[in-house]
């Protein structure tokens, strides 16, 4: 068998099971989930010594600090994977849910209903937590899943592949539900991005230059993020502790993901006051510091940074530095190069914080608050498939409502159009 042979019978079989999951109720789904989670709960030992197969392959392939780090899965990821399964199958179903019914002059009610999207492939790199994730959030919101995870996740993948076909058996759902590829061929992933008789929209979750790849390529709609170049501006009228812990929080808590903060902005008139205490603490930590030149003023020993800094998303301990004469400066920093992803203020003046949430164009900003809470979890999402920067249908982390569309129901009774 080829692989566009292979492939195509996913899509086949996938076509198939969306219109069994989106008959499907919300018991049936939600016992889905919960017969999901309890797998995972009694195959942690599988788990987890799959995993360390692909740790050991990833090590010996050479495999950068940043991927190990997201391709690890231990004892509290998989007890995250559980509570991300428990907490979607908490939330309310979207589907079958009509808003906006208006009595017409003709005597017709017009409404929306919200539907699922169909077939959804996701293609991603590393994460195996995102399997879950994915699995999790498309049965809710009733569609059928492709999972084509990273070469150097495949036996984790597999082995969490078998939980959910073991949860979708206990429900009579079908196990074509939720297909994980079972394939490190590249060219899997060219047969399903090209696939719109039966995928319905591409989520992929990766490194930039995959998701250039599959944006140029791909023959169904995608979406996507290709950056994380996420700010935080200190204004002049900020709380400097609070400033302080958002700063390091959100560059030092984690450094391969896409919500950490790659540039600081600071003003002028407290850069003196917090630049160099947040220096001390990004030292201790290991974090290389690039500034401007006004920086330099205030912490000598940093690199100049360069144009091409401020435009990079590192994914690693290394920090660009910008002191900004005010929110003006900041605004426009940000909204030239900034990825339109995450950007934060920390102020204590309301007016500016209200200014700063209306003109920086990113799917998520925030006040007083780090970049790190860019996350579908964190938003009461339960999971996330990923997060967008599109401006059309869904932005910013990416839940159940992002995977469901809407269309238009009319209720009559016997009219008819004069």
């Amino acid at each position: 068998m080829t692989i566009q042979e292979y492939m195509t019978g996913l899509g086949q079989a996938a076509r198939a099971a969306s219109r069994v999951l989106a008959a499907a109720d919300t018991h049936t789904k939600n016992a889905a989930l919960m017969a999901i989670a309890s797998a995972l709960e009694a195959a942690r030992p599988a788990l987890i010594a799959a995993n360390e197969q692909d740790l050991a392959r990833g090590r010996d392939n050479g495999l950068e600090a940043a991927l190990l780090d997201r391709l690890e899965l231990n004892d509290k990821g998989i007890s995250s994977m559980i509570e991300g399964l428990r907490q979607v199958a908490s939330l309310a179903d979207p589907i079958g849910a009509i808003t906006d019914l208006n009595f017409r002059p003709s005597g017709i009610q017009v409404g929306k209903m919200r539907v699922p999207l169909g077939v959804i492939g996701i293609i991603y790199e590393s994460r195996p937590n995102v399997t879950i994730d994915a699995a999790s959030l498309c049965l809710k919101s009733g569609n059928a899943a492709i999972l084509r995870g990273g070469s150097e996740a495949i036996d984790s993948n597999r082995a969490i592949a078998a939980c959910i076909a073991q949860g979708l058996n206990a429900v009579g759902l079908p196990a074509a539900a939720v297909q994980v590829v079972d394939t490190t061929d590249r060219a899997a992933v060219g047969a399903l991005i090209t696939m719109p008789d039966y995928v319905d929209v591409i989520v992929p979750r990766g490194g930039r230059s995959l998701i250039e790849r599959i944006s140029r390529e791909a023959r169904v709609p995608v979406i996507k993020h290709l950056d994380g170049i996420c700010h935080v501006y200190i204004d002049a009228k900020a709380d400097l502790e609070k400033a302080f812990a958002i700063a390091l929080n959100a560059k030092t808590h984690r450094y391969g993901v896409c919500n950490a903060m790659e540039t600081l902005l600071v003003a002028q008139t407290v850069a003196e006051a917090v630049l160099p205490r947040l220096a001390d603490a990004y030292a201790q930590k290991g974090v290389e510091l690039r500034g401007c030149q006004a920086t330099q003023a205030f912490l000598p020993s940093v690199h100049l940074a360069t144009e091409e800094d401020w435009s990079t998303e590192y994914l690693a301990p290394v920090l660009s530095i910008k002191v900004v004469a005010g929110i003006d400066e900041a605004i426009a920093h940000i909204n030239t190069y900034s990825s339109a992803h995450t950007d934060a203020i920390v102020t204590e003046d309301y007016s500016l914080a209200r200014r700063f949430l209306r003109e920086v164009d990113s799917a998520s900003v925030m006040v007083n608050a780090s970049t790190r809470f860019a996350d579908g979890f964190e938003y009461g999402l339960g999971a996330e498939i990923g997060i967008s920067t599109d401006k059309i249908h869904a932005r910013g982390p990416v839940g159940l409502e992002g995977l469901t569309s809407q269309k238009w129901v009319v209720l009559g009774d016997g009219h008819i159009r004069q």
